[in-house]
Parts: C-alpha cells; structure tokens; sequence
C-alpha cells in the first residue's frame, strides 16, 4: 500500500543527532518536529516573510488580511503546502490565526499554545490575543479602522465564522473583500507541492459495507430530506463513503478530494489525476465519475435549480457562494456522512478490536521501559517517544502515528497538548510524573492511549490525584444510559470525583475515533460544552479525564471503548446502553491509593487487568510477562 508521504519527512534531519536509537526507529521518526525551532517555525521565518506578505496586500490593494489555521480541506492535521498561518508568522500550533496590517500584527492563541507563542514569534513584529476570547473577531470588532479594507480567503472561513468577521468589521468601519488569489500563495516563493499521494481502495473486509450500498443509503435519506444532491468536503467523509483511502496528510490516511453524491446513489469523485489509477477506477465502478479537482467549479453550476445539501460546519464559505451563484437552493445541515461514519458496523468494530489488541501489546513493552531502564533518571522525552514508536513498529503493520505523541515529563506533562521538540526535551527525572498520550493507525483500526506512570518514588498526593482521576474513569467505563444520552450528559461522571475535592481539568472527556480515519472525529463528542449527538451503537469514544497541577505534573488515563447495543437490565423497564472496552494495557497500579476505592471500584481495576492479562499476555515472554503479571496483581 501506498504509505504517507510525510512519515520519513524529517529523517535526515533528525538521524544526525547522537540518540542511541535504532535505524529503523531513527528512519521512521518524523514526530515532534514541528516544534523543533531550528527545523521549522521560529521567529526568522516570521522576519523573513512578514515583508513579503505586507508586499502581495499592497498589490491587492488590502490594509489587512486575516490567516486562519484552517486549510481548503479543514484538516486537523495540514499538508506543508496549507501551513498559511506557520508561513506568514512562524507559529505552528495546531489551532490559531493572525490579523496582518501595514503597520502590525496580531497572532491568537489559546492557553495551549502560550509558551510556544512566546518562543516563536517575534515579539518586535507580532502581538498576541487570546483564542477564543477575544478571538479574531472580537478583537476587530474593538478597533476604530474606518475605511480600511481587510481581505479574507473564503476557502479558508465557515460561514459563520464569516458572519462573526462580517459584524466586526462593521462595527470597525472596515470592509471585507472576498480573495480569488490569497496574498500567503501569492508571496510564497519557496511553496511544498500539493501533495499528490495515489488514492488506494480500502478492502471490503476492513469497510464492512460496499461503497455502493453506503452512497445508496445516504441518497435514501436525503431523499427523505428533500435533497437532490449533497456538497462533501470533508476528506474524511470522502473516505469513508468511497471506501478509500489516501496518503496526503499526516498522521490520518485521507485524499484529498471533494465530492458530489446524488440522491439517487451516483456520484462524481473531483481529485487531481495524478493520485488516479485504473485499480481505482475499477474499485469505484460505473456509478463514480472521476473528474480533475478544478472541474469541481463545473460541477457545482450544474447543480442550479437543485436542493443541494451543505454542512455549516466543514464546508467553507466558498462552496456556499458557489452554489448561491449557481442558483440552487442550499439545505444548510450536517454533512449526510459523518453519522453512519461514527456508528461503527461488526466488520469495523472487529477490526479496531483487533488493532488494539496489537497495540497493546507494544504499549505494554513500552510500559515495561518505562518500569525498567527509564527509572535511571537520564531518559528523555524524545527517547520515550521514538522507543514507543519503535515498540509499535516492531510488531509489524504501523502506517503512521495516528497524531504526534504527547511525550511530557514532570511539568511537561502539565500541559495537556504538550508536543515535545529539542527545545523543550526534558529527562524523565526520579521522583516526578510522566504522561504519555499515544497512538498509531493500522489498516484495521486507529488507536488513542494515554498512560501515567511514575518515576521513581511517587508521592502521596500524586496518587491521591491518580486515583481520582481513575475513579472518574471508571465511572464513563461503567455507566448504562438510555437512548438519546449525548456526551453531555455523561461528562460529569468523569469529573465529579475532582469536583469533590475541588479540582478539575479544561479539556473535553471523549472525542470520537475513526477506523483507520482521524483519531479525532465527530459528531459525537463526551464534553461539558452541549453536544446534541445522542451516543448510539457502534460509536468510540475516549474516556480521558485528567488532572494537571501547574509547573509540576500532569495524570490522564486514556482507553477507547465503543457504545454498545441496548439491553435490558434485571428489574429494569426500558433497554439500556453501555460501553465495551477497546484499549488494553495496564495501569499505573503503584500510584492507586486503594483507600480512596470502593469496592466496585477496586472490582473494576481487577477486572479490567485480567482481560490485560488474558489479551496481552500470551504475546509475552520473558521478564516482561513476568513484569505483565505482577502490574495487574489483583488490589
């Protein structure tokens, strides 16, 4: 199969470091170097480029333009030809935008990213503001800009994210202009290509359903809704619905591709030709046209006169004043894909099962380390992070990280979405915390774990910490719920324990996971923010409550588990669901104060470590078998 064309990007760049790693696990590192300084991002990527951009605004005629972090595609994780907002300012968090003018210019960032605002901006030629509060807009909106011009890509901006911009322009005394030609494309001399990675049919014993019977289901229904076609953006939905996949982002197997589906079934695939090939053409078969990406223009004046779908949310602003022009009547709703998506069928239920169980047993040999040899006190973060990354290829079948490892040792772990790079690289050092949140995508399934052990000696009030973090964990592991529960509704299961002493966490409980797709995807979401998905079967989630203590360590328990069936309860009167555990591999069984447990708790621990021992076990030997047996000792 074709393999992602970024996973050996930084090889050469990072084998020339004294690490004593092995070639394998050396050539296939490319994490963690987007945050490496001196190999990407930094203030003099700011200070080389900033001159440029202000240069291609004036030719436009523009006082300012706006660069969100967003792309075409609204990807989580961005080819090197979309990384706008790194270009123009050197930032490379994975969420932020900057407001550009003649004379200044604005970054936003959420807490995430405060400390790496810092470093890698230049603070003579960048200010920061918060993310989402003020936000782009809200800042706009505070500022007396009468008669200025700011320009906007509309490929880049959602709707409503438009409409926010529109308000605060207003009250600004600015005007907006649409961007045929963005000034960051225009000023980029140096640009990556496209990346152009050949589209592969996914096997049908992975997918679980034919692609013909998946589009003739999401044609009944928008039938049923009215619609004669729907507008899908999302690379992701495109994979799915098509049975594809692709190599064109980072750490999620996606093609980048648009796509018309016809109520009636039929569809037409809009990708560059390049990534085209006849074993393609036979996989999609005779209901599939496959046009070339600029004709997707075309295909959407085609659609005049017609009830054409559109999501709000991952369609960009453009698509819809395409289809406005074209004269056809847009149904604003969510993209008809993403729900039969995240309802898992057997076929893709077998296969994530079959990957973690895999997966699992690399983490347990990294767990094992982590026990072991990185006790010394002179391992790194960067170390711990290539040895998981080589544990996992060991095994066989690793065709990407499924995102950048969170490798975060004492305060680093502190950090929820920590991304280690040379700059940052701490020891995992006696007497502290190390939190490591991982995962890898496999042909059959997507893995997400997050594990938090100590070294050396662990104090009372770690464990105090680890252990109710571990009870909210079980709580979201335990639950039965009716039908039409949304992960609203259950999100204070995992904090209420923290709640009781006071403490909290600021990130969501659960995200959803796809199946050999993005480790992170919706519409369904374990949060205290309203999510109106009610969970049904077939959906995984993560179940990742934690806890961070500022400047000295940070606990997350991770596992993935997938929404079960409704069944009756004894005594009961209505069915109810629940959820089945996906991910395997031990605990932190040193740092739970079994004081703190309730029986049923201390029941569920054991439990859960007997089917460690029963699924990860017999792929053991040695001392770490033996080491296996003991870190899931019954309490």
């Amino acid at each position: 199969m074709q393999k992602p064309i970024m996973k050996i990007k930084y090889t050469m760049l990072f084998c020339i470091s004294e690490l004593p790693l092995s070639a394998p696990a050396c050539a296939r590192y490319r994490y963690g170097m987007r945050q490496n300084f001196d190999v990407r991002g930094g203030p003099q990527d700011g200070r080389a480029h900033l001159p440029l951009l202000r240069q291609a605004m004036a030719d436009q005629g523009l006082d300012g333009l706006y660069i969100p972090h967003e792309d075409e595609y609204n990807n989580e994780y961005l080819p090197d030809a979309n990384e706008r907002l790194a270009w123009a300012t050197g930032f490379t968090g994975s969420a932020g935008s900057a407001l550009i003018f003649a004379e200044r210019a604005v970054v936003f960032v959420d807490g995430r990213y405060t400390v790496q605002a810092r470093d890698q901006l230049d603070p003579t030629l960048f200010g920061t503001a918060g993310l989402p509060d003020p936000g782009p807009a809200g800042w706009l909106a505070k500022q007396s800009l009468p008669g200025q011009t700011i320009g906007y890509d509309p490929r880049l901006m959602s709707p409503n994210a438009l409409s926010a911009f529109q308000r605060a322009a207003k009250k600004a005394g600015a005007t907006l202009k649409s961007l045929d030609l963005n000034p960051v494309d225009a000023a980029w001399e140096d640009r990556p290509a496209q990346p152009m990675a050949k589209i592969v049919p996914h096997p049908l014993e992975r997918a679980g359903a034919r692609h013909e019977d998946k589009r003739a289901e999401i044609g009944a229904a928008l039938r049923e809704d009215g619609a004669d076609a729907a507008v899908i953006t999302s690379p992701a939905s495109i994979a799915w619905a098509f049975n594809i996949r692709g190599g064109d982002v980072a750490c999620s197997p996606l093609p980048l591709a648009r796509a018309i589906l016809r109520a009636d079934g039929s569809a037409t695939l809009y990708t560059a030709p390049e990534k085209v090939d006849d074993a393609l053409r036979a996989h999609l078969g005779n209901t599939v046209t496959v046009a070339p990406l600029e004709e997707i223009d075309d295909g959407l004046a085609g659609l005049k006169d017609q009830t054409v779908s559109l999501d709000l949310d991952t369609a960009s602003a453009w698509f819809f004043g395409a289809l406005s022009d074209a004269g056809a009547k847009i149904l604003r709703q969510r993209d008809p894909v993403m729900l039969p998506k995240a309802c898992k069928n057997s076929a893709e239920i077998a296969g994530s099962t079959a990957a973690h169980a895999r997966d699992g047993v690399a983490v347990t040999r990294f767990l094992h380390w982590l026990d072991t040899e990185a006790q010394s006190g002179e391992v790194t973060e960067i170390d711990a992070a290539i040895r998981l990354e080589n544990f996992r290829d060991d095994l066989g079948g690793l065709e990407d990280l499924s995102f950048e490892t969170i490798s975060g040792a004492g305060p680093n772990g502190a950090l929820p979405h920590y991304r280690v790079s040379t700059a940052t690289n701490r020891k995992l050092e006696r007497g502290t915390l190390f939190l490591v949140d991982s995962g890898g995508q496999y042909l059959d399934g997507t893995t997400d774990i997050t594990r938090t052990v100590p070294i050396g000696e662990a104090s009372a009030e770690m464990k105090r910490h680890y252990t109710l973090v571990l009870k909210g964990h079980i709580a979201l592991a335990a639950v039965r719920f009716p039908e039409g529960t949304t992960g609203t509704h259950l999100d204070t299961l995992a904090r209420h324990a923290l709640w009781q002493a006071g403490l909290d966490y600021d990130h969501g409980t659960g995200h959803g996971v796809g199946v050999y797709l993005g480790v992170h995807e919706g519409p369904q979401r374990i949060a205290k923010g309203w999510n109106s998905v009610p969970l049904a079967p077939g959906m995984i989630v993560s179940n990742e409550p934690g806890y961070y203590r500022e400047g000295a360590y940070g606990i997350r328990i991770e596992n993935l588990q997938y929404v079960t069936e409704a069944e009756m309860i004894e005594g009961g009167d209505r069915a109810m669901l629940g959820f089945a555990n996906l991910t395997w591999a031990p605990l932190a069984r040193g740092l739970i104060d079994t004081g703190l447990l309730s029986p049923g708790e201390i029941n569920w621990v054991n439990t859960y470590h007997r089917g460690v021992l029963q699924i990860i076990g017999p792929e053991l030997h040695g001392e770490v078998k033996t080491w296996l047996e003991a870190a899931c000792a019954p309490l």
